[in-house]
């Protein structure tokens, strides 16, 4: 299989959240789930002082573009490149170029090392780490591309599915 890796997709200013959720939209609508893994619009949280009052706001760290983890291939790069308000990859000509992974690092966007598990669909986990730590959930599915797992947790007495990394589960 292909290896997956960032791209930067150059939008129409002020667009880069509508156009992270029509990618994702299609992505649902395709099932392309497994070859566009992740689309992003880093922010960064900054203080502003406004009149004497100190007020934290978060801000687009690259206004215009959008960050997509994904396999290139014919469909995925029709899909995103005719998003309604993508204007097109970054790179020469029409060739996307991915980014490295020195380029990476300032984003905080590690590039994942596969990490080998030995769970299945309806094994127990405990979450170690996270906004859900110490839940105990059972696997409903597993996303190696992703490298997380999909458990149901009790929300406001309802199940309700949850992606949590491969690093933040142990076995119960």
């Amino acid at each position: 299989m292909e290896e997956a890796n960032w791209y930067v997709v150059h939008t129409y200013s002020g667009y880069e959240n509508k156009v992270k959720a029509d990618i994702e939209k299609t992505i649902e609508n395709r099932k392309l789930q497994d070859q566009i893994l992740e689309v992003s619009v880093p922010m960064e949280d900054l203080v502003e002082l406004k009149n004497g009052v100190k007020k934290q706001v978060s801000k687009k760290m690259f206004p215009g573009y959008v960050l997509i983890h994904m396999i290139m291939n014919d469909e995925t790069w029709y899909v995103v490149r005719n998003t309604r308000g993508v204007t097109g990859f970054v790179g020469p000509g029409s060739k996307p170029v991915p980014l490295t992974e020195a380029e990476m690092r300032p984003l905080g966007i590690k590039l994942s090392k596969n990490v080998v598990i030995d769970f299945t669909e309806g094994d127990s986990v405990t979450v170690v780490s996270g906004a859900w730590e110490g839940t105990v959930g059972v696997i409903k599915a597993i996303n190696q591309n992703k490298q997380c797992v999909t458990i149901n947790v009790d929300m406001f007495g309802r199940e309700t599915p949850v992606e949590i990394s491969f690093t933040d589960i142990r076995k119960v």
